[in-house]
């Protein structure tokens, strides 16, 4: 068998076995399914045309770092072109489900910090890396990853005070 076929299906199968993680992960970045599987599939296909030179036993880190590149470089080329006009929340999802509030909230908090700083809450806290794990799928110092995390639990504090504070607001209303 020549090397680019057994290539082809080692790669399908690592595809078949690891693209819902990679969204997933594109998820908890992004906050879109759509983004998440746009940005999961062009990861993805990045990794497909080095895969002969992917370790075998790192092939996961490789896809974690291709994809939190991805997703810093898609957002990098949104801002440049992109500027909001209006902000649209979420409705609440009403009937005490108050795990499922604290996830919502959590998660459109997350949503509001900015995309570096949120991919290295995502790596660390979502993906469980440690702190050089993160620096070295990110390609920044472990300095870099250490104050991002600070800065970026700060912002998602304040970001999930300001959600609260809003979904109570919403709540009152109804």
């Amino acid at each position: 068998m020549r090397r680019d076929e057994r290539d082809t299906r080692e790669f399908s199968a690592f595809y078949t076995d690891s693209f819902e993680g990679a969204r997933r992960m594109a998820y908890a970045l992004c906050g879109n399914w759509v983004e998440a599987e746009e940005i999961a599939q062009a990861s993805l296909v990045k990794v497909f045309t080095h895969w002969s030179s992917v370790r075998a036993d790192g092939e996961k880190a490789y896809l974690r770092t291709v994809l939190a590149r991805t997703f810093l470089d898609t957002k990098r080329r949104r801002r440049a072109r992109e500027h909001a006009v209006a902000e649209v929340h979420d409705q609440p999802v009403l009937g005490g489900f108050a795990d499922v509030d604290e996830r919502h909230q959590l998660r459109s908090a997350l949503w509001r910090v900015p995309p570096r700083q949120r991919a290295v809450l995502v790596l660390r806290f979502v993906q469980d890396l440690t702190i050089e794990q993160a620096a070295e799928t990110l390609g920044c110092s472990i300095g870099t990853v250490k104050s991002q995390t600070a800065h970026g639990l700060d912002k998602l504090r304040v970001a999930y005070r300001e959600v609260a504070v809003e979904q109570a607001r919403v709540t009152a209303r109804s």
